[in-house]
């Protein structure tokens, strides 16, 4: 029975383990033909006789479950070694990823204004004619309506040329004191080095009771918001039309590219067409016709409003609008 050990703990492979078990413990294995002998041994020697078959079946159970152990830990290490991959070899080079500058610009405004107790509030991108015209000082005819260049839908609506309806809704379902800015994307037919058919804005309104607010208080916000965007610039107001503001005004700021870094001065460049001035922002006091529209009275307020990806621009020094949208990794790459 030594021998029938010896062969098991030898054996190489499950296959030939197998074969063993057979061939000692089958129907006709060598063990199953000496159980088949008990009939004809002598009643006396029957006990010792079982006896020692019983402690062969045993230990060759017992041999053959440990070599089986052995073996098929063998067989596992050979199918990981056979399926085994380096990833070192795989292993991409790994880099932070980082907002969008657009996305960036328009979280720091955002930030900005909530900071200073203003709410965030946004409105549909598809409005009626009433919301985004008629409610804003813009009636029918109006010349103004030419500015907005308007893509129209077949039923009479519009894709949002700004985002100003969001500053109606907001008044009709509120009342006074309100302060807001309605972030989001507005549509115009409109494309070249500084504008796209679709950009972001972010516009505010502040309305109290008549006398509260004035173009002092509006002047003190822009100039404060300014100096936090682009440090220290100039900051001056222009007078401008605007259908839902009177008085108007569009703010400039002087040019960050020609400051002469002495003197703190813009001295003129290509950018700002030589002027020492660039034109971010328009502002101004909200006209009485659309505080009638949305049925308030004896109110007054201001009102701004900028592109989001002007600021964009301007704070990362980018040349082109439309690079902003093309999605080329080498110039997203470099705003992490």
């Amino acid at each position: 029975m030594q021998e029938w050990i010896d062969k098991i703990n030898n054996a190489v492979s499950l296959e030939e383990l197998e074969h063993l078990r057979i061939d000692i413990l089958g129907k006709k294995g060598i063990l199953t033909l000496e159980f088949a002998k008990m009939k004809d041994i002598p009643n006396t020697e029957k006990k010792l006789f079982a006896q020692n078959l019983n402690n062969n079946k045993t230990a060759i159970n017992n041999a053959l479950e440990s070599q089986k152990t052995i073996l098929m830990a063998q067989e596992l290490e050979k199918q990981l070694e056979a399926e085994k991959i380096d990833v070192t070899k795989f292993t991409p080079s790994l880099n932070n990823g980082a907002y969008h500058p657009v996305s960036e610009t328009l979280n720091q405004i955002t930030t900005y204004f909530q900071n200073l107790n203003f709410s965030v509030e946004e409105g549909p991108l598809v409005e009626d004619d009433f919301h985004n015209f008629e409610a804003l000082n813009l009636p029918a005819f109006h010349p103004a309506r030419d500015m907005q260049d308007t893509f129209y839908c077949n039923d009479g609506a519009v894709l949002r040329t700004h985002t100003s309806p969001v500053q109606i809704r907001t008044m009709m379902e509120q009342k006074p004191p309100i302060r807001m800015i309605a972030p989001g994307t507005v549509f115009r037919k409109d494309f070249d080095i500084t504008h796209t058919p679709m950009f972001h804005q972010i516009e505010g309104l502040v309305v109290e009771k008549e006398g509260v607010v004035s173009f002092a208080n509006l002047k003190f916000v822009m100039e404060e918001f300014l100096h936090h965007m682009f440090g220290e610039v100039e900051v001056r107001f222009r007078p401008s039309f605007f259908p839902f503001t009177e008085p108007s005004a569009e703010v400039d700021i002087s040019c960050i590219f020609c400051k002469d870094k002495n003197t703190g001065k813009s001295c003129g460049c290509r950018v700002c067409s030589h002027t020492g001035w660039l034109e971010v922002l328009g502002c101004g006091i909200v006209d009485e016709n659309v505080f009638k529209a949305v049925g308030y009275e004896n109110v007054s307020g201001y009102a701004f409003g900028l592109g989001i990806e002007r600021f964009a621009m301007l704070i990362h020094k980018i040349g082109d609008l439309r690079s902003l949208f093309e999605s080329d990794i080498r110039l997203l790459g470099q705003f992490k």
